[in-house]
């Protein structure tokens, strides 16, 4: 037994369905103006079950006039039979209005979502940059650090250096007012065993002739000047290079 394609389906749906419709409609014209509509109602939501459209009932409604009419029976109930016809499609009707609503809800909800989409990529974007900017931060406070580190050691390196200049500054002074020491004293030395030699002279002289003792004594004053002047020029030797 082979089974029917959609369509052979359909199509006995659909002439099962006009049946239907043409006796409904035909007995609630025949009970009056105050008969229900509740067959209506319900072949409507036959048609919505269906998923037909509301041209597709109007088709099953006119062949079901035209079936009334061929009989002689379509006068006078054409107002009542559009009531039935506007209480069946109702189910449609209200399935395009829900299917409305839902397209107007997804629709909505396709723009919160896109907002919402976009206010996370939009904070995602915030975020990576505070990230790159912590880490920019981050990068800048280690070379810094590292800065501050080799300065510390250059500083360190200099302060040893001077230091040490220092130091050889103050020994190199110290080497120079020895020296200064050593050579006044042997000036001194000198000078004063010369004035020595030159009394020794004066006293040998001084009973036997008084002009060569002036002239002796003469020049013990000048060796007593040279000394004085030597004294001086030393100690400003040595004030010169006193460390400050």
């Amino acid at each position: 037994m082979m089974v029917p394609n959609r369509t052979q389906s359909m199509k006995r749906e659909l002439k099962t369905l006009l049946q239907a419709y043409q006796a409904a409609l035909h007995k609630h014209l025949s009970r009056g103006p105050g008969a229900s509509l509740r067959p209506a109602h319900d072949l409507g939501s036959q048609a919505a079950a269906l998923k037909l459209e509301t041209l597709d009932l109007a088709r099953i409604h006119e062949v079901a006039l035209a079936a009334l009419a061929a009989s002689g029976n379509s006068k006078g109930l054409i107002k009542r039979a559009k009531a039935f016809f506007a209480e069946a499609i109702t189910p449609i009707e209200k399935t395009h209005r829900s299917a409305l609503k839902a397209h107007v809800r997804l629709r909505n909800l396709s723009r919160m979502l896109a907002r919402r989409t976009l206010d996370l990529a939009t904070s995602q974007e915030s975020l990576k940059q505070g990230v790159l900017q912590r880490q920019a931060v981050q990068e800048s406070l280690k070379k810094s650090e590292l800065h501050s580190q080799k300065l510390l050691q250059e500083s360190l390196r200099l302060q040893k250096h001077l230091q040490r200049l220092t130091h050889s500054l103050l020994l190199a002074q110290e080497e120079k007012r020895k020296k200064i020491s050593r050579e006044l004293h042997d000036e001194i030395a000198q000078t004063l065993l010369g004035i020595n030699v030159r009394l020794l002279t004066l006293k040998q002289e001084a009973a036997v002739n008084a002009c060569a003792l002036k002239k002796e004594i003469a020049s013990t004053q000048r060796l007593v000047d040279i000394s004085i002047q030597s004294i001086q020029r030393f100690a400003r030797e040595i004030r010169t290079d006193k460390p400050t």
